[in-house]
């Protein structure tokens, strides 16, 4: 498909996109979801699709429900008695206050990528048919619907597939804070834009308050909502009430996460049962990584809570806010919670968890420009210390250990490895003193976790590999300790053990692109050059500015004598990342080959600059001087290339430059070399001759 087989169009109300649309030529509708986020809060269009296509997707590929089990229970869980159990790691079983472990904010981006594999193997299975997928509302989505359709716009791999992005006239906003994929540029690169003039409707329906509720207010019919706002506000409650009470009784819990919550917050008791609902949301999103939802629904329940009166509500919504905020980049509002937080109490154990929340956006949630690991020891002390203080022993211990951890991650970013290890094993040798043996357990693994991060920085691979293989013993379903076996086993030389590590992340996970990126350099490493090239192929279609991946690419690709597509993904990516020395240097041997030597120095000398340890560039910007005649140079850029790689084929090429200067016997030498690792006979020869000429080299005066 090209970049504009996509359709957005723009227009103030529904009703006038709708008659744009139905005048548009679209292959048959796969489905029209509306994906407001009021409806069904996070994954409203997505779960409203599923649960569309389930039953006859799950009967002509069962697999696919095995294989996407997480994608499917995350985005409808009315589906996860369909699918296997997906939450099965140690998080999901720990007791109420003892989880210390939270997905990744790019968690919901790679749940996005596997829902598009999903939907692009249903589609091979329907028979590759042409097909329509029209998302409403798309303006007013939730971050995780406006995730998925910027994926689906972009990706190259879904066949015959057309999204229909209808939005409202404005721009299409990015959530607040640090996001993964913006939807916006993707509209406008990969859609052709349909506008939608406001069409007058003097035949519509009467305004209806009541329909307007009923309809869970995403009507944008200026008449219902004006008829809506001119009720009684306790006519409007009655009408919130009674619907939140009609959608209970549907018993589908997606409804609990957007319909269900606003009418409760919006009915006659919004401070009790609109909290109550709103707190439900809350813990569910954060639990699943739904943050974007998740911070939402907090920022909604603390306009609503009443500190004097409901005070541990009041708490419970500050520390799950702040965190939430925190996670998505969003500091400075988060230290805003803390900072009030700390002003509204004298508990000591509030300020204990404040300091290490705070402690936490100095070292790890400001912007790098803007940790401060100064004040982020200051803070960690502070939470240390008032833990000390606790009364109840495990209490003590744990919050102790906790705080330790923390103080642990401070040392690491301030390059003190070795303080950080001791910090860990001492905390792990209190636990174990102090506690029970099933107490705690999942911060037990992640302490255990931390130390083998901490001595893979130092070197101590087997070690490192030692502390991943026990915490995997405990915890064997959280795919992120199989992925970092896989980098310790490929640090460790042991390519094919690693492969298998990362294939076992990749099935216990969502696809994510460092899995492809690493297992495609172990298929590198053992020759299997078309799988490497197909890893790093489907890791740029999961993650297109992975340079990295396009650098690799454009080298097998560069190898196989496919230079167009080496020229590509070079500029490509050094569009992303115009300083990253492995492009550049695959730059000039593309224009050394194009036969512009000058513009190839040019690239190398640019790559060498960033990263003067690139033996291959050393290597082609002698080869360049040498073709140039200029010999001395080429010795000395050979020189360095030799000292940064043993390759036989530098080494030969430095041979050939030492001969041509006269300097046989380091020639001969480098022939030698060559010759004992290859079994080169050209090599042999070329030694030989060097040496005859040496035979016949004047002394030195």
């Amino acid at each position: 498909m090209g970049e504009r087989d996509h359709y957005w169009i723009r227009g103030a109300r529904r009703r006038d996109r709708d008659l744009v649309r139905g005048r548009l030529a679209l292959p048959p509708e796969l489905a029209v979801v509306d994906a407001h986020r009021r409806l069904r809060g996070p994954y409203t269009a997505t779960g409203t699709l599923l649960r569309a296509i389930a039953p006859d997707l799950l009967e002509r590929a069962p697999e696919l429900g095995i294989e996407h089990n997480i994608e499917i229970m995350t985005s409808t869980p009315e589906l996860a008695d369909a699918v296997p159990r997906a939450w099965t790691s140690l998080e999901w079983s720990a007791r109420k206050g003892e989880r210390t472990r939270f997905y990744s904010r790019l968690h919901t981006l790679n749940i996005a990528n596997g829902l598009a594999e999903l939907l692009r193997d249903y589609l091979a299975a329907l028979g590759g048919a042409p097909r329509t997928l029209v998302v409403e509302n798309l303006h007013e989505a939730d971050a995780t619907d406006q995730e998925l359709v910027a994926v689906l716009l972009r990706r190259g791999d879904l066949g015959p597939l057309t999204v229909v992005a209808c939005t409202g006239d404005d721009p299409v906003a990015d959530p607040p804070g640090e996001i993964s994929i913006s939807l916006a540029p993707l509209l406008e690169r990969y859609a052709t834009p349909v506008d939608a003039p406001s069409v007058a409707d003097p035949d519509g329906p009467a305004p209806d308050p009541r329909a307007y509720v009923q309809g869970d207010c995403v009507d944008d019919d200026p008449r219902q909502i004006a008829a809506y706002q001119r009720l009684a506000a306790e006519e409007r409650a009655a009408l919130h009430d009674e619907r939140a009470a009609e959608l209970a009784r549907s018993d589908e819990y997606s409804l609990t996460l957007g319909a269900i919550p606003f009418h409760a917050e919006h009915g006659s008791d919004p401070g009790g049962a609109g909290l109550t609902a709103l707190h439900n949301a809350v813990a569910y999103c954060r639990g699943v990584g739904l943050y974007q939802a998740a911070a939402d629904l907090g920022l909604r329940a603390r306009a609503i809570v009443d500190r004097a009166t409901q005070e541990e509500e009041w708490w419970y919504f500050a520390d799950a806010t702040g965190i939430t905020l925190a996670t998505l980049g969003r500091a400075d509002e988060a230290k805003a919670i803390y900072d009030e937080s700390r002003a509204a109490s004298i508990d000591p154990a509030m300020h204990m968890e404040l300091a290490y929340a705070t402690a936490m956006l100095y070292a790890r949630h400001y912007p790098e420009p803007q940790r401060d690991y100064q004040q982020a020891r200051a803070w960690m002390n502070v939470s240390i210390a008032i833990a000390s203080l606790l009364e109840e022993p495990k209490e003590r211990a744990f919050h102790s250990v906790f705080g330790r951890n923390g103080l642990a991650l401070v040392e690491v970013r301030q390059n003190s490895p070795q303080a950080a290890l001791r910090m860990l094993e001492e905390g792990m040798a209190r636990l174990d003193r102090e506690l029970e043996p099933g107490e705690h357990a999942l911060h037990r693994t992640v302490l255990r976790y931390n130390r083998a991060q901490v001595l893979g920085m130092m070197g101590r691979l087997e070690d490192a590999l030692a502390d991943y293989g026990k915490v995997l013993e405990v915890d064997p379903d959280f795919p992120e300790h199989h992925f970092n076996i896989g980098n310790m086993l490929r640090r460790l030389n042991r390519d094919e053990e690693a492969i298998a590590a990362y294939e076992q992340a990749l099935k216990l996970s969502p696809p994510f692109p460092e899995a492809y990126y690493n297992r495609g350099d172990a298929r590198l490493e053992l020759g299997d050059v078309e799988g490497a090239l197909a890893d790093f192929s489907y890791t740029i279609e999961l993650d297109p500015a992975h340079v990295d991946a396009r650098a690799n690419r454009a080298g097998l690709l560069c190898d196989l004598g496919d230079t167009a597509a080496a020229w590509r993904d070079v500029s490509t990516g050094l569009d992303a990342a115009p300083a990253h020395p492995h492009l550049l240097c695959l730059k000039g041997r593309l224009l050394a080959e194009r036969g512009e030597p000058g513009a190839a120095r040019e690239a190398l000398s640019a790559a060498l600059a960033r990263n003067p340890r690139l033996a291959e560039a050393w290597a082609l910007r002698g080869e360049l001087a040498y073709q140039a005649g200029d010999l001395p140079a080429a010795i000395e850029d050979f020189e360095r290339a030799v000292d940064l790689s043993d390759s036989p084929e530098i080494l030969y090429n430095r041979a050939v430059v030492y001969a041509d200067a006269g300097r046989h016997t380091e020639a001969a030498t480098d022939f030698g070399k060559v010759h004992a690792a290859t079994g080169d006979e050209d090599a042999k020869e070329r030694m030989e001759a060097s040496l005859k000429a040496m035979e016949g080299t004047p002394a030195p005066a």
